[in-house]
């Protein structure tokens, strides 16, 4: 009777060991500023791929996988930083990876990432370069940065019909590709002068000798080619200077944080970035995000993050961690998600157009529509 005591607790034992053996857990890692000036961007993309994880597990997850892990990487938005961050990744064994923020650190960290055959998303980083350079493995969430100047240029040619544009960036990736984009379809109908192109150093908080400078230039619209919160800030010390140029920005600055901090200086502000449908996936995401992180508002590239998220996980539940065979499932799905239709051209772009936005009464409205030049 004693043996056989001693034999059922070796064989609870052994069978304990073998279901522990056995239980897999699948690894996804982000990429994102989770320290610096840009941290709350890089949070809100954090939170999206937990919020996606969270939602895919209570639907089931993903079969053969006990649990689904997030990988979080510090990009820093600097491009030494985030190569580092994501061969952290790699050697962490992470199937895909949500990220970076930045295009000055999703372009660099793509490098070890494309060279490791690791499948990756950027839910933020425009600059053509992100997809341009071949790389069979990554895909982009949100519309290029020619795709934003473009309908820059459209708006302030067809829908405000100005005559002089000052151009301000803070000399990084991102901010300069859009500036030089801005520049070059201008010339096209040289239908507007730019009498002025300004820069500022990522992290600055005073931009009173630069709008003192665009003061006594005059121009009909400055653009404002920065990262948030020096967009709320460099509206507030406009305000405060009296500068009588309308004020553009981009999708960087497109974020609740720009309303807040910018209060009534941000009033009048046009911006560019997508508009996507109102869905009751997108309210329950919103629903879902908000409990989860005890949130009042949903950062915007928290909304790029949660699709990135989803698709990655539906991918790898259809088609496994194998990447040639993720790479053709993202490439040859239409995906439904909460900022639209999401379908991949052979870059790894998604077709998806801007349209104006302007800050009214504390809040981002759209405006006008560049494809059909009509006013919402």
């Amino acid at each position: 009777m004693k043996r056989f005591g001693i034999f059922m607790l070796l064989l609870a034992f052994m069978l304990g060991f073998s279901s522990m053996a056995a239980a897999k857990t699948l690894k996804i890692g982000t990429l994102s500023p989770l320290t610096g000036p840009y941290a709350q961007d890089g949070t809100d993309i954090l939170q999206g791929v937990k919020t996606a994880v969270a939602v895919f597990e209570k639907a089931g997850g993903i079969p053969g996988y006990d649990k689904i892990e997030v990988v979080p990487g510090d990009s820093a938005c600097d491009g030494g930083k985030a190569t580092m961050a994501a061969n952290k990744l790699i050697n962490s064994g992470v199937a895909g990876v949500v990220g970076a923020y930045c295009s000055s650190a999703t372009i660099p960290a793509s490098v070890p990432l494309n060279q490791a055959n690791i499948v990756q998303i950027t839910p933020a980083s425009t600059h053509t370069d992100v997809t341009g350079r071949g790389f069979k493995q990554i895909f982009r969430m949100p519309p290029r940065d020619d795709v934003q100047a473009w309908s820059t240029v459209k708006f302030l040619e067809d829908g405000l019909k100005i005559k002089t544009l000052a151009l301000i960036d803070d000399r990084q990736t991102y901010t300069v590709g859009l500036t030089e984009n801005i520049t070059e379809f201008a010339k096209e109908k040289n239908k507007i002068k730019i009498v002025a192109l300004e820069h500022i150093t990522p992290g600055d908080k005073d931009f009173t000798a630069v709008l003192t400078k665009l003061k006594r230039i005059n121009p009909d619209v400055i653009y404002m080619g920065v990262y948030q919160p020096e967009g709320s800030l460099m509206v507030r010390q406009a305000k405060a200077l009296g500068l009588k140029s309308k004020l553009l920005s981009e999708d960087a600055v497109f974020h609740p944080k720009f309303l807040e901090v910018g209060g009534k200086a941000a009033e009048g502000t046009y911006l560019t970035f997508a508009k996507a449908p109102e869905t009751k996936e997108r309210k329950e995401f919103e629903k879902t995000y908000k409990n989860m992180w005890k949130a009042k508002t949903v950062g915007s590239y928290g909304y790029y993050a949660y699709d990135a998220g989803m698709i990655l996980l539906e991918t790898i539940k259809k088609a496994g961690t194998k990447t040639n065979k993720m790479v053709d499932t993202l490439r040859n799905t239409t995906w439904s998600g909460v900022t639209g239709e999401i379908k991949f051209d052979y870059k790894g772009d998604r077709k998806l157009a801007h349209v104006i936005w302007i800050v009214k009464d504390g809040k981002f409205v759209p405006y006008w529509d560049p494809l059909t030049e009509s006013y919402f």
